[in-house]
């Protein structure tokens, strides 16, 4: 079983910037993919940012140019870089690591993202 804890969420003002981890229970080499979802009040989860093991990455439209995916395999770590943040970010944030074949998705318990004034 793989565990994955979220950390780095909280409040912030609008134009802000946070910094959202994910640290795994094994190594994250073993997964062919990670990503960040975010779920915001009475929408479907949906995907921000993905990066695979070789480290090709993919970004949602609405967050290009501001958010930033990466992975320390060395620390086992998942990271988003959030900056420019607007209130529409406002979301609780899941970690993903994806590993196949067979697929197998692990999540983790979420972090809430809150952007206001």
């Amino acid at each position: 079983q793989v565990q994955l804890v979220e950390s780095g969420g909280g409040l912030v003002q609008p134009g802000g910037s946070l910094r959202l981890s994910c640290a795994a229970s094994r190594s994250i080499s073993s997964f062919n993919s990670m990503g960040w979802y975010r779920q915001a009040p009475g929408k479907q989860r949906e995907l921000v940012a993905g990066i695979t093991s070789g480290g090709s990455t993919d970004y949602a439209d609405s967050v290009k140019g501001r958010f930033i995916i990466s992975r320390d395999n060395a620390k086992n770590t998942l990271y988003l870089q959030m900056n420019s943040l607007s209130p529409e970010d406002t979301a609780v944030y899941y970690c993903n690591a994806a590993k196949w074949p067979p697929k197998r998705n692990y999540w983790g318990q979420g972090t809430q993202v809150t952007v206001s004034s």
